[in-house]
């Protein structure tokens, strides 16, 4: 018997992502007949309470794709069993339920102040074996020493092997597929260097605000909150050497090598390339949109929620190709997307035609899809000026390719199965972890000493003018 057990059932994140991607996972039959799935929150529940609400959820959720044959399996292997972290003798119930497994995965979908806790009541109820693995979300801390603390404490009941760290954007389709262009293909590897490429933007942005998480967002701020972990994460794999092979270590170990390349900015440095935001009250998806100090539950903040930084990977690859990374909430649009700019062309024979340079982009939402532009003729007989060009785009779009599958899956649907398999290559090392905290950590340390308190930008905008700046002082402008 395997058995999922999920910390956090009744939460957010099971509701939107864990239990309609275990539905999906299902659906398609892609769990194997001897998985059970135990849901499990601090408060008690009858197992018909639980059932209805995973089902609410997961017919909410389905968006035209739901069966009652796929629930009904599903429904089969769930049940619930009620365990608080703040009481560790509650887990004496979920060890006995679990007594004879020959493999348990225990993921933690709650707030990360109960990833330790959760972890010693595993370990100390027996509930968590040799062959158990943890599955913990992101943040894992919010600097260094408090992510080695947590690391520590985990590390004490399961085995670094046996620790899946998630970062749900590895698990979508186009970042899987950033892969596959660099190393299935001889068109682009070659290129990918500082003699063809002239920098890279990497863009999250969020049209939403805070959504009634005052506190717990107040507490990280963009930097913390998506720099650390997604962003960072992008970066690695635009920047890493091709790994040896695709097991979960010559992966991961070339991503550390980017992390540990990443030039430090000094004091002196933070404000050319560094800047901090934070939204007002302004216009966002044609509604009027609350400045972050007027949403619920805040109080003066200096907490920011847009950060924009040029970094820069100093190794032989890389050198002198800037990296502008950016992110923030309450933005223009909902995009998420990886830009490599190449250079222009040395010299250009077309007299008189502008010549735009390269440019590869890689969506990963709200489409998935990579779009690479270039110069092409333009069909015409006429003469005069000589031959017209005009830029063109060629789209390599999922949705196109593969017609046959329109469901655009929950990233989380590959993570889970992953981990469901032990296979931890999509998921995040400690030493991976650490690295990001480190440059992080010098990042907000020298926004302290130096007093930089966030910008204002209106709500709806893509964020403070010195964003733009940024580039503009390198001759770059924001692709977006």
């Amino acid at each position: 018997m395997r058995t999922l057990v999920i910390f956090g059932a009744t939460g957010d994140l099971a509701a939107r992502m864990l239990f309609p991607s275990l539905y999906f996972l299902e659906r398609d039959g892609l769990l194997t007949p001897d998985l059970r799935i135990i849901g499990s929150s601090r408060g008690a529940m009858t197992q018909e309470a639980f059932l209805d609400l995973a089902h609410t959820v997961i017919r909410s959720r389905s968006e035209g794709y739901y069966e009652d044959g796929a629930w009904e399996r599903l429904k089969a292997r769930l049940s619930y069993v009620a365990a608080d972290a703040a009481e560790p003798d509650s887990f004496a119930d979920l060890a006995s339920a679990l007594e004879g497994d020959e493999e348990t995965v225990f993921y933690l979908s709650t707030s990360p102040t109960l990833f330790v806790p959760i972890a010693q009541a595993l370990g100390a109820s027996g509930a968590a074996t040799p062959t158990s693995r943890i599955v913990i979300e992101k943040p894992i801390g919010r600097d260094l020493k408090s992510c080695q603390a947590i690391n520590d404490a985990i590390g004490a009941v399961f085995s670094e092997r046996r620790i899946f760290r998630i970062d749900h954007y590895l698990g979508k389709e186009a970042v899987q597929n950033l892969l596959a262009l660099r190393f299935a293909n001889t068109l682009f590897e070659p290129l990918w260097n500082k003699v063809s490429i002239d920098h890279v933007q990497i863009t999250v942005g969020e049209t939403v605000g805070v959504e009634g998480r005052f506190g717990y967002y107040d507490e990280y701020g963009a930097i913390r909150d998506m720099v650390q972990n997604h962003i960072l994460q992008l970066l690695c794999l635009v920047a890493m050497e091709p790994p040896a092979s695709l097991d979960p270590d010559s992966v991961r170990n070339e991503k550390v090598k980017v992390l540990r390349s990443l030039r430090p900015i000094p004091g002196g440095e933070l404000s050319k390339r560094t800047v901090r935001g934070q939204y007002a009250r302004g216009v966002a998806e044609g509604h009027t949109a609350p400045g972050y100090l007027e949403e619920a539950g805040a109080h003066p903040s200096r907490t920011e929620t847009f950060v924009a930084l040029q970094a820069n990977v100093d190794n032989w690859r890389w050198a002198g190709v800037p990296f502008y990374l950016r992110t923030g909430k309450r933005m223009a649009e909902r995009a998420s997307e990886i830009v490599i700019q190449f250079r222009e062309v040395p010299y250009s024979i077309f007299s008189g035609q502008e010549l735009l340079a390269n440019r590869l982009v890689i969506r990963l939402q709200p489409q998935e899809d990579i779009a690479l532009s270039v110069m092409n003729k333009t069909p015409s007989l006429a003469q005069a000026g000589g031959m017209q060009l005009m830029p063109l785009s060629l789209n390599l779009s999922l949705s196109h390719a593969f017609p046959t599958q329109p469901r655009r899956r929950i990233a989380y649907e590959r993570l889970l199965l992953e981990a469901l398999n032990d296979n931890p290559t999509l998921f995040v090392r400690r030493d991976e972890a650490e690295a990001a905290w480190v440059w992080i950590d010098g990042i907000v340390q020298g926004w302290e000493q130096h007093a930089m308190a966030p910008a204002p930008y209106a709500a709806g905008s893509w964020g403070p003018a010195g964003a733009f700046a940024l580039t503009e002082r390198n001759g770059h402008s924001w692709a977006g």
